[in-house]
């Protein structure tokens, strides 16, 4: 299974050099590993990998078991995409609409390390009151309205990712593992914010400040078609924009206060939004209503990126439920004599490989809720763990949710941004793990 996990990865990695794209690669080894897992499922668990397993031995069937674990990811897996898929509606809706022109009009730095800051102060605070994934997927988004070129626009999409992931450590709906740990009482709302600010700001200050002696020069907004006509009025525009942001700042209040998945509210916010373009396209012409209406939006997403997703965290999902996720955390025990600071520091780089919800989840189950210590409520673990965990993705372009939507969207190349980025996204990982540490 780790071989197959190691190949695939190796292929997503090289899917320029190979031609096949990553997509097809993650589906692959999504339903590789679990077909090993079922067709070996004796050897597998009975040599004692899986917990969960361990302790239900003797009471269910093997194979009933794999398909109930299978099942259980499923639910998980699926109300991902579908946060995703909905985050990805909105945004191709409002900027069908032109709705960003609000934003984007009013940002006129010409020089790129002035944008550069202005995106990253930006997307770093979104983050934080959105998420990871919907803030880079808004702030792309704007991209493409701001830059023409394509690898200047692939340098600021990387700072987009770095700045959203460190947004989202600090909160505790920034970031499905903050949401989790929150959820899990091992932190709270105001602890996680006072202790993890700093270094999140850190995160994103210092690779800021060493690319604002790299990069040079000015950047050039896209020209528009000269047959290419406005659809949408100023007011049209603006209402729009209103709906569709609104739709996702709601999504963490709907989960507050339904307690349902936010998910769930993520497509509330779609139907809204959807039923008021309808409503104003009503009398509107058929060329304006066929240039603008959802359905013709719904064309223009990234589908593949979906199943991209969708494969990597099946294949994530069935090492965890094979075990080798919790004999990878027995084995840093082992190692590091159970110190907290170098255990979580190498869990952030293992998450710019594998999914951090899964590590998360595994550290959880490794770790029980303590009265008193690094394990207690707000204690030293569970907050680093957050930083950690959050920030570490940002070394590889897949190593978040944040760097898989950006990767998607603006095709980068994943040895691109490991010649270019991967070191300046270490550095920041280091020097806010370094605060924290400091602080504490």
């Amino acid at each position: 299974m780790i071989l197959i996990f190691v190949l695939g990865y190796t292929a997503i990695a090289m899917e320029h050099t190979i031609k096949i794209d990553k997509a097809a690669s993650a589906l692959f080894i999504g339903v590789a590993l679990w077909t090993v897992y079922m067709l070996n499922n004796t050897t597998i668990l009975n040599l004692g990998f899986s917990p969960s397993w361990t302790a239900t031995q003797g009471s269910v069937d093997i194979t009933h078991f794999i398909i109930e674990e299978l099942e259980h990811h499923i639910i998980e897996i699926a109300q991902i995409l579908f946060f995703l898929l909905g985050a990805m509606t909105i945004v191709e809706v409002v900027d069908q609409h032109e709705g960003f022109k609000i934003i984007t009009d009013k940002i006129t730095a010409k020089k790129k390390v002035k944008l550069m800051w202005i995106i990253g102060i930006i997307t770093f605070f979104m983050s934080a009151a959105l998420d990871n994934l919907t803030t880079t997927i808004v702030m792309i988004a704007l991209l493409r309205k701001l830059i023409d070129d394509k690898k200047t626009r692939w340098m600021f999409a990387s700072i987009i990712v770095i700045a959203a992931n460190a947004g989202g450590a600090w909160s505790p709906i920034g970031d499905v593992t903050t949401i989790m740990l929150w959820i899990g009482g091992q932190v709270t709302a105001g602890a996680i914010i006072k202790s993890l600010l700093l270094p999140s700001i850190i995160n994103i200050v210092v690779p800021l400040t060493i690319l604002s002696f790299i990069l040079k020069g000015t950047i050039e907004k896209p020209k528009k078609e000269h047959d290419e006509k406005e659809y949408t009025s100023a007011r049209h525009r603006k209402i729009i924009f209103a709906i569709g942001v609104g739709s996702l700042l709601f999504v963490p209040i709907f989960k507050t206060y339904t307690h349902l998945p936010p998910f769930m509210g993520m497509l509330l916010g779609l139907s809204i939004l959807w039923i008021s373009t309808e409503i104003m396209l009503a009398k509107k012409a058929p060329e304006y209503r066929k240039k603008l209406n959802v359905y013709n939006v719904l064309k223009r997403i990234d589908t593949p990126t979906i199943f991209f997703f969708m494969g990597i965290l099946a294949a994530v999902a069935a090492l965890q439920s094979a075990g080798h996720l919790a004999q990878l955390g027995g084995w840093l025990d082992d190692v590091t004599n159970k110190n907290v600071y170098v255990i979580n520091i190498v869990i952030g780089i293992l998450s710019s490989i594998v999914d951090n919800v899964p590590l998360v989840a595994g550290s959880m189950g490794m770790y029980s809720i303590q009265s008193a210590g690094a394990f207690a409520t707000d204690g030293t673990f569970w907050e680093f763990l957050a930083y950690c965990a959050g920030t570490g993705g940002s070394i590889l372009i897949i190593g978040s949710a944040a760097g898989v939507a950006a990767m998607g969207l603006e095709k980068i190349d994943f040895m691109w941004y490991l010649k270019k980025i991967s070191l300046l996204a270490l550095i920041g990982y280091l020097a806010g793990a370094g605060t924290y540490i400091l602080f504490n």
